[in-house]
């Protein structure tokens, strides 16, 4: 008996000493996949309408990858996922840079977009280790310069555009197992905030939250597949958020917004279908800043062309605006008893957003940010699970009836 106590012991030792590294020290492999973020921070510029340095600390080196925009003039820099810790003081505009944007732009990249009022040269871009503190610093000189001569850089650059966003990661698309599919549409997100409040909230924080709320609402009916074409705070082109409702064979997709205009007594919420000539001029603004965003985040914009000219492709999309401005019209009926909501609040323009041919699809406009009563409905939970079940109805509702029940 003591022999086999003996044994026992030891063989608990031996298991102890197996295991407790591993709580205390993960495997190399562990440590290595966790992912590691840049940290940019003091950020400075200094200078007047004809020279300007720009300095950024990393708290390590950074891989820095450089483009220019025109229309307007833009240098966009492409780094390594980051957290950026700037203090919106520091981004005010100073010297030639009027306006700068940061933000992640798909997992393991993130962007920096300067913004200039004119032409510009970039006389030189290097990343230096600091002398006398840890870490490493970005220092970016430009130049005023012709509107020629920034021609001809940004030709020469033209062989390297940065990448753009379809290479993203995105989810796989679900297995349709009969359930009506829903895409919801969080509009803007990482480098493209959106429209701000006039208490400072992003138009993108509010439009991730409200989707994620809904989401759930509608998931709790055991009805749905609920499709979010972006999950966290990142940038998504438009056509990939298109693209993400087709590959997941959408039933409906609703694209969720919060805009704002300089008029701030103007609020309420807003429905809008696809159209190419728009409702009214207010749509048609709307639209166009909406469709900016893939511009906001430094892509290069093509026109848009219809691939097929075919009759039976121009019958689907005539079937599926039919089928939209049912469901636009419904989700109307349903938000008017819960939402405050514009007058004439069914609208058309060109969004790029809507443009799926066989995908029945609105934007939402929750409201207006610039509107003090309007953000802070947004901010509000209460008001924000009234909305999502006022939604959640008209779909309900809508589904039904494109079922034939």
């Amino acid at each position: 008996m003591p022999t086999s106590l003996a044994e026992a012991f030891t063989r608990l030792a031996g298991l102890v000493l197996t295991v407790l590294p591993l709580l205390i020290w993960p495997p190399d492999s562990a440590v290595a996949q966790a992912p590691e973020r840049l940290l940019a921070y003091d950020y400075m510029v200094a200078g007047d309408q004809n020279r300007t340095r720009v300095l950024l600390n990393f708290d390590r080196e950074p891989e820095v990858d450089w483009s220019l925009l025109r229309a307007p003039h833009r240098l966009v820099l492409d780094l390594p996922e980051t957290d950026f810790g700037i203090e919106e003081e520091e981004a005010s505009p100073r010297g030639l840079v009027s306006r700068v944007r940061y933000g992640r732009m798909s997992p393991g990249r993130s962007r920096m977009i300067f913004t200039m009022p004119g032409p510009f040269a970039l006389e030189e871009i290097a990343v230096l280790k600091n002398e006398t503190s840890p870490g490493y610093r970005l220092i970016i000189d430009l130049t005023s310069s012709s509107e020629t001569a920034f021609e001809a850089a940004l030709r020469e650059r033209v062989a390297r555009p940065p990448e753009s966003g379809d290479q993203q990661q995105t989810a796989a698309p679900q297995p349709k197992d009969g359930r009506f599919t829903v895409a919801l549409d969080p509009g803007h997100g990482g480098i493209d905030g959106g429209a701000r409040g006039v208490n400072g909230t992003f138009e993108k924080a509010i439009t991730l939250t409200f989707a994620e709320e809904l989401k759930k609402k509608l998931e709790e009916t055991g009805k749905y597949n609920v499709v979010l074409t972006r999950s966290e705070d990142v940038f998504l082109a438009l056509d990939e958020r298109v693209r993400i409702a087709r590959a997941n064979e959408a039933d409906l997709l609703v694209s969720i917004h919060a805009d704002a205009i300089r008029m701030r007594d103007f609020r309420g919420a807003t429905v809008y279908t696809l159209s190419e000539r728009a409702s009214d001029a207010e749509a048609a603004a709307t639209a166009a800043r909406e469709n900016l965003s893939d511009e906001i985040a430094g892509l290069v914009v093509q026109d848009q062309k219809d691939d097929v000219a075919d009759i039976l492709v121009d019958l689907i999309r005539r079937e599926t605006h039919a089928f939209s401005i049912h469901f636009a019209r419904t989700l109307i009926g349903e938000l008017g008893d819960t939402v405050h909501l514009v007058g004439n609040p069914l609208r058309s323009a060109g969004f790029i957003v809507l443009r799926a041919p066989d995908v029945p699809s609105v934007l939402l406009e929750l409201g207006y940010l610039s509107n003090p009563q309007d953000e802070r409905q947004m901010q509000d939970a209460v008001w924000r699970a009234k909305a999502a079940a006022a939604i959640t109805e008209a779909i309900a509702a809508f589904a039904a009836a494109k079922a034939g029940g």
